[in-house]
């Protein structure tokens, strides 16, 4: 890692000894830093870096999920709840995939997923230097837009206008590193396989989040390029054979984010303010969600995937909330800063990062409502409606293409246009009435948090209340057509101001408030956050060097791990469980109730059948699809979940808890040729 001169001389007499570096079975790796030897030691395997690059380029970023290349045509294995949007915009209510699975009895009949794009990390390169001189001398919004600037202008240098990849300036240790990854790019992803949403959804809520499970959370997509499935010789070899207990595997994915690094002021603003407040919104939401999915058929349809997904993000919650108030686990966390603030000298980056926290809780809640975006919390996204956020993009598209590239928001910049663009011209259905529940719940949740006294309220409701307004907006806009969006957006501003559309209008009429409160936080939290962050970053650096593994970012990783079971308090099981388990669990009645089709097929099912099982890797949200591998490359299942212990994970690694949830590619064959008549994938794929 290279530092700047000024922070190399502090850093001078930084370290009196070396701290215990990370565990022997810890850690999200980046593949340009994986620890070979140690992995090998920990679990007797002898992987290389003809491995490491296998796994890499098989290895495939899908929307807010990982996945795993198994055969040379393109064919991809993921989760089903990680293509559920997919099926919801390519169902209606007569035909509806989620019921009956998506069984596409040829290749031609595989259907692309709407807005949908999938990534495969091809290179890796350190741009750290100029990244640090970027900012260097500059404080508040002046140092987070010079970074901005800095990082699309590497991007636009390494991709230029080339479709095919994308270019990403990725922010490691908190600031200590910072990477460009190039990926190669598809965005024409086809679904290929989805089974009953009840098979991959045995047990609902009440099974989410925990072990035993039992279900079949699997899916296939497909890579096309021009129209043709794409040529993918680096692949995973299919293997679907009974897994054997503590077997090693390897785990590679693109986990979310987790805050292992931060410090203990800014875990305790976590747990005093940021998790409260997102649990809170996020349990409104799904109670309107759940009341307006009970007043018909259609809406519960159209509700069915938002209310998964916000139960998914309020359980995650409510287990990293259990970790900041464990009294044990905190005890852990203070004595290893109290320890690591002991091997330094010349730097205090702590008190930095201390005297960030009050703006922090004061402008987290205006932040995370008005714009989002605030990179601590899970708080769902401002404005709650697609509408909105489709007007939003338009609005500040427009605004912000009419400067310098260097001088816009960074998601504008020229490097970042044609994700932009591919996410608002696709093809997706819009509910109108969801719209409004969605808008109506988020203006009245800020009007709530800020007071009705906010002058920032008053510019958001006017003289309305939250259901008129709600209702207004979503019935006069014609946004839900991508003809008009791509009209607005290629008019440009002209066209933008001219438009009476009332969600454009509305959101010309709030930038001043929006942007004001984006604004303050990059200048009094983010700047002297990401300042005294990279200040500790670089004395942890240096103090433990390449056994220290950097917070994941929803950046390729890999983690390691065996299959088995758990032994602590709340977690006592084996490492499988099988078909028959999920006969004997079934009572008919939901959530436990079994998938029409796969009911039907119990009498082909080997009943001793692996359907899910335990893994003792390092994952965490975005995880999820991870394929899991042997040292010999051969895929063995795909991840789904963890467990509610596992939660904690998002501040440091437990080996006797953490578990990751596992579908195998055992279930999956038998699924594939068992219960829904996918031959043809499974002669693809080599299995029997």
């Amino acid at each position: 890692m290279r530092l700047t001169p000024a922070l190399a001389a502090a850093l001078l007499t930084l370290v009196a000894g070396a701290a215990a570096p990370a565990a022997a079975d810890e850690g999200m790796w980046t593949f340009d830093n994986f620890p070979i030897a140690r992995a090998n030691q920990a679990l007797g395997t002898r992987i290389d870096q003809a491995f490491l690059d296998k796994v890499r380029l098989s290895s495939v970023r899908f929307g807010g999920c990982s996945a795993g290349v198994v055969s040379d045509q393109g064919l991809v294995l993921t989760n089903n709840h990680c293509v559920a949007t997919c099926v919801a915009n390519l169902s209606t209510q007569a035909v509806n995939y989620a019921e009956t699975g998506f069984t596409p009895r040829t290749r031609e009949d595989e259907l692309k997923c709407p807005g949908g794009t999938a990534e495969i990390l091809t290179d890796i390169s350190d741009v750290t230097q100029r990244m640090q001189a970027a900012g260097a001398g500059l404080e508040g919004q002046a140092f987070t837009r010079a970074r901005d600037a800095e990082a699309g202008r590497i991007e636009q240098e390494a991709c230029g206008g080339d479709a095919n990849k994308r270019c990403q300036v990725v922010t490691l240790y908190r600031g200590g590193q910072f990477k460009l990854y190039t990926y190669k790019k598809y965005s024409d992803v086809r679904l290929a396989w989805a089974p009953e949403d009840r098979a991959a959804t045995f047990g609902g809520d009440l099974d989410n989040f925990s072990f035993p499970r039992f279900a079949i959370d699997a899916a296939f997509i497909r890579l096309y390029e021009n129209g043709a499935p794409a040529v993918t010789p680096t692949h995973f070899t299919w293997k679907a054979d009974q897994p054997v207990e503590g077997t090693p595997v390897f785990v590679a994915g693109s986990p979310g984010a987790t805050q292992r690094l931060l410090t203990q002021d800014q875990l305790m603003t976590i747990r005093d303010v940021v998790l409260p407040m997102d649990q809170l919104i996020a349990s409104e939401l799904r109670g309107r969600l759940i009341r307006f999915s009970e007043e018909s058929d259609e809406n519960a349809f159209i509700a069915m995937d938002p209310i998964v997904g916000l139960e998914n993000t309020y359980k995650r919650g409510l287990g990293r909330m259990r970790a900041l108030t464990d009294a044990d686990f905190m005890r852990m966390k203070a004595e290893a800063e109290t320890d690591f603030r002991g091997r330094t000298s010349g730097v205090d980056p702590w008190t930095a990062l201390s005297a960030v926290q009050p703006a922090l809780r004061e402008l987290y809640a205006p932040m995370a409502l008005l714009e989002g975006g605030t990179g601590v919390g899970t708080t769902p996204v401002a404005g709650g409606s697609q509408l909105f956020l489709w007007a939003r993009t338009l609005v500040r598209g427009a605004q912000e293409r009419e400067k310098p590239s260097a001088e816009r928001l960074p998601e504008f910049s020229d490097s970042r246009l044609a994700a932009v663009q591919s996410g608002l011209f696709a093809e997706r259905p819009v509910y109108p009435s969801l719209e409004q529940v969605r808008l109506e719940w988020w203006l009245s949740k800020t009007r709530e948090w800020l007071t009705v006294d906010d002058p920032r309220v008053r510019g958001l409701l006017g003289s309305e209340s939250p259901e008129q307004l709600s209702q207004r907006l979503v019935a006069g806009s014609t946004l839900a057509d991508p003809a008009v969006r791509r009209a607005l957006w290629e008019g440009g501003l002209a066209a933008v101001e001219a438009s009476q559309d009332p969600m454009i209008r509305y959101l010309l009429s709030i930038q001043d408030e929006t942007r004001a409160v984006r604004s303050d936080w990059e200048t009094r939290v983010q700047a002297p956050t990401d300042r005294a962050s990279e200040q500790l970053a670089a004395a942890r650096f240096a103090a433990y060097g390449d056994a220290v593994y950097p917070d994941a970012t929803g950046t390729l990783r890999l983690t390691w791990g065996k299959i088995e079971g758990s032994d602590v308090p709340g977690q006592r099981w084996g490492p499988f469980t099988t078909f028959g388990g999920l006969w004997d669990r079934a009572t008919g009645a939901a959530p436990f109730d079994v998938a029409p089709k796969l009911l039907a097929a119990r009498g082909r099912i080997d009943p001793a059948t692996v359907l899910n099982m335990a893994v003792s890797s390092d994952t965490i949200g975005g995880s999820s699809g991870s394929p899991v591998v042997t040292e010999a490359g051969e895929i063995v299942g795909a991840n789904f979940d963890s467990t509610v212990l596992t939660q904690r994970n998002a501040y440091g690694y437990d080996r006797n808890v953490n578990r990751s949830v596992i579908v195998t590619t055992g279930a999956v064959t038998t699924a594939l040729r068992d219960v829904y008549g996918m031959q043809r994938l499974v002669e693809e794929l080599g299995a029997e």
